[in-house]
């Protein structure tokens, strides 16, 4: 009976490894890289939803808070990271 050579015993984990890394950590990574980028570059005027679904238009930021007018006449603060998506760019 052959022995097997410890190499050829660490290769299925390293292939499992590799198969982690490409389908699960580097999307991720890619998504938070993302969504950085996204809330760095608000602005005012800019029309967003929040991650509980509200929609309205910055109207102002102030380091870490976004104040967000939700309706006419209404506005609301929001931390940046309460930030889903900006849903249109102003024209």
């Amino acid at each position: 009976m052959e022995q097997n050579s410890p190499i050829m015993q660490l290769i299925p984990f390293i292939a499992v490894a590799a198969i982690f890394y490409f389908l699960l950590i580097r999307p991720q990574q890619k998504q938070v890289k993302e969504t950085k980028k996204m809330l760095e570059a608000l602005k005012p005027g800019d029309r967003i939803i929040t991650r509980g679904g509200m929609l309205g238009a910055i109207t102002s930021i102030k380091d870490e808070e976004v104040e967000v007018e939700i309706s006419k006449g209404v506005k609301a603060m929001f931390t940046r990271s309460a930030v889903g998506a900006v849903v249109a760019q102003p024209k």
